[in-house]
C-alpha cells in the first residue's frame, strides 16, 4: 500500500494549520498532518485488495531503475567525445537482460498478475516500456552494432585496431606539438606534419578500409554507417590534421595520375593530327592516277600528230 500512502501524504501537505493550534516548523507540520491523515483514512476502512506489486515484482523494477540510471549516466558522461559504444555497451547489455527478467517474471501469489503485467502494460504511459525504445533507439543510432563483436560482448578486433591507432596519432600530434613550441610560431606545425604523417596515413588508411568493409558486412555482421566513436575519433583527427595543422598527405598514385590526364588531354590532338595527314595522303594517292593518265593520253596524241 506504500504507493497509496505517498498519495495521502502529499494530499496533506495542501492543508493549513488547524486553527488554535500553536506554529511548528513547516516540514514537521507538514508531516504530521499527513500522519494523521493518513492514520484517520486507514482506520475508517480503505479497501484492502487494491493492486499492488509482488516483491519480487518490486525487486525486478527497483533493478531496471538502477540499470536505466546507470546506462543514463554513461550516455552522457560520453557524449563528447563520443564513446558511448566503447564506454557504455555492457550498461545497455545488463539493461536489456533486465528488461527481459521483468517480461518473463510471474510473482508468486496466485491472485497477482504476472510482472510484465503489472509493469509494463497496466497504465497508458508505461514508463518501463518507453525507457526501453529510447535506449534501443539511441543505441540504433549510434551503430554501435558495427563497433562490436557479433554477441555484442566486447569490441570488435577491427575497432580495437582502430581506436590504438587513433591513440598514438593523439599522442603523436601532442608530443610533436610539446616539442616544436619553443622554436616555432603557433601556426607552424611542421614537424607535426612530418613527424605524425606515418601515423595518420596508417589511420587513414584502417578507416577507409573498414568503410568498403562494412559496406560489404563486417565482423558485426551490420552495414551502413560505421559505429559513432569511429567515426567521431576519425572526424577530430581529419580537423586537427586539414584544419589546425594545415597538412597534406601526399599522394602515392600522383604519377599514374598525371600519366593517365596527360594521355586523355593529348588524345585529341593525336586524334586530329592523324585525321590530317591521313586524309593528306589519301588525296596524294587519288592525285597520283590522274597525272599519270594525264601523261599517258598526251603520248597517244604526240604520236598520232607524228
Amino acid at each position: 500500500m506504500a504507493p497509496l500512502r505517498c498519495l495521502l501524504a502529499l494530499l496533506a501537505l495542501a492543508l493549513g494549520p488547524a486553527a488554535g493550534e500553536a506554529r511548528r516548523p513547516p516540514a514537521l507540520e507538514a508531516l504530521g498532518e499527513a500522519e494523521e491523515l493518513a492514520e484517520e483514512l486507514w482506520g475508517a476502512g480503505l479497501p484492502g485488495d487494491l493492486p499492488e506489486l509482488e516483491p519480487e515484482c518490486r525487486r525486478l523494477l527497483a533493478d531496471f531503475a538502477e540499470g536505466s540510471a546507470a546506462l543514463t549516466s554513461c550516455l552522457g558522461l560520453r557524449a563528447r567525445p563520443v564513446r558511448l559504444c566503447q564506454g557504455c555497451h555492457r550498461h545497455y547489455r545488463r539493461l536489456l537482460a533486465q528488461y527481459g527478467d521483468i517480461s518473463r517474471a510471474v510473482g508468486n501469489s496466485s491472485e497477482s498478475h504476472n510482472c510484465a503485467k503489472s509493469i509494463l502494460t497496466c497504465d497508458r504511459l508505461q514508463v518501463v516500456v518507453t525507457l526501453v525504445e529510447f535506449f534501443n533507439e539511441t543505441w540504433e543510432a549510434a551503430n554501435c552494432a558495427n563497433c562490436l563483436k557479433n554477441s555484442s560482448e566486447g569490441l570488435s578486433n577491427s575497432t580495437v585496431e582502430f581506436l590504438d591507432l587513433f591513440n598514438k596519432s593523439l599522442t603523436c600530434f601532442e608530443h610533436n606539438l610539446q616539442g616544436q613550441a619553443v622554436y616555432l610560431s603557433p601556426n607552424n606545425y611542421t614537424e607535426v606534419c612530418k613527424n605524425c604523417n606515418e601515423t595518420y596515413k596508417m589511420l587513414n588508411d584502417l578507416y577507409n578500409n573498414l568503410q568498403r568493409m562494412n559496406r560489404q558486412g563486417g565482423e558485426s555482421g551490420h552495414s551502413m554507417h560505421l559505429c559513432i566513436d569511429v567515426e567521431d575519433a576519425m572526424n577530430i583527427t581529419r580537423k586537427l590534421w586539414s584544419r589546425t595543422f594545415n597538412c597534406s598527405v601526399p599522394c602515392s598514385d600522383t604519377v599514374p595520375v598525371i600519366a593517365v590526364s596527360s594521355f586523355i588531354l593529348f588524345l585529341p590532338i593525336v586524334f586530329y593530327l592523324s585525321s590530317f595527314l591521313h586524309s593528306k595522303q589519301k588525296k596524294r594517292i587519288l592525285i597520283l592516277p590522274k597525272r599519270i593518265q594525264s601523261n599517258a593520253s598526251l603520248v597517244n596524241i604526240q604520236e598520232k600528230n607524228s
